[in-house]
């Protein structure tokens, strides 16, 4: 006895043909390479900035090799900084500096340093018998010098208020005692910067803070 089979409607039809559809789509989507992603957003904009190779005293003459050049954010580059070591190869550090710390214009023997300088004022080198006084004290900063000897009972005021202009930050001195330890550059007028020479000849120098 034959039996007829009943015709399948069209929409089974249409189903079967989406779902083969759909797994054709999905193995050429499978298959497919994987782009590369864009819209990352990139990190904010850097400049070169000079900055010390290794930890630099102050009277170091500036080399090539006591230098070197790192990135910085746009936004956060010190004032007075180099943008390339040839600007201030050859230069005199005024005051020591760190390893990795930018090299600017008030760190070096020059116009950076005399800029801050009023009318009238001289920058007077003044060394310090004590080392751990001149820890204490940082460019900006104002100081009495004081001048002792010992034939006299008390100390002289040989300068008052004068400002720091550069510290050594109490390095350690050579072996002739003769390093950049004690170190201070002050900006004084040319009378005081007499005095102060005449004391360091005969006197042993030391400083007191000064109100700002």
């Amino acid at each position: 006895m034959l039996r007829l089979r009943r015709p399948r409607s069209p929409v089974h039809a249409l189903r079967r043909a989406a779902a083969l559809v759909l797994v054709a789509a999905a193995a050429v989507l499978a298959l497919r390479p994987t782009a590369p992603r864009t819209g990352v957003p990139a990190g904010p904009p850097t400049v070169p900035v000079v900055v010390a190779a290794d930890d630099l005293a102050a009277g170091t003459v500036l080399t090539n090799q006591a230098l070197r050049t790192v990135r910085y954010p746009a936004g956060l580059v010190p004032a007075g900084s180099s943008r390339a070591s040839t600007r201030i190869t050859g230069r005199t550090l005024a005051a020591a500096v760190r390893a990795g710390e930018p090299v600017t214009d008030v760190r070096v023997v020059g116009a950076g340093l005399t800029a801050q300088l009023a009318p009238g004022q001289v920058a007077a080198p003044v060394r310090l018998a004590d080392l751990a006084v001149t820890r204490l004290v940082r460019p900006g900063d104002r100081v009495d010098v004081l001048a002792g000897s010992s034939g006299s009972p008390r100390a002289e005021v040989v300068a008052a208020g004068a400002l720091v202009l550069a510290a050594s930050g109490g390095g350690d001195p050579g072996p002739a005692g003769d390093g950049d330890g004690g170190l201070l550059l002050l900006a004084v007028d040319g009378s005081t910067a007499a005095r102060l020479a005449a004391a360091s000849t005969s006197a042993t120098l030391t400083v007191t803070l000064a109100p700002p």
